[in-house]
């Protein structure tokens, strides 16, 4: 996967190590996990332009979403909900707020 930059300079995303990494225009962390076949395979976290983590989930085969994903508020990073997801589809989910 090729480096992409922003209008201003910044890292869009980055690959290294089998890891790739999206920045926000500011350089702080969107997004991170692991990549395989070029594809999001694993555990990923999500974060808010403030880099506090706003989700965390997994993929599997080829960018699907499968296991436990977890969203947090925006105030003091409480569960927000979470939801369990089995081969892309939402089988169960449980809201906090």
């Amino acid at each position: 996967m090729k480096e992409k930059t922003y209008s201003n300079g910044q890292v869009e995303q980055r690959m290294q190590g089998g890891k790739l990494t999206y920045f926000f225009k500011d350089g702080n962390i969107k997004a991170e996990g692991p990549i395989k076949d070029n594809l999001m395979d694993g555990l990923w976290h999500y974060y808010r332009e403030n880099g506090i983590v706003w989700q965390v989930g997994s993929f599997k085969h080829g960018g699907v979403k499968h296991g436990p994903w977890v969203r947090y508020d925006r105030v003091g990073g409480a569960v927000e909900y979470e939801a369990q997801f089995e081969d892309g589809k939402e089988i169960a989910k449980r809201l906090y707020h």
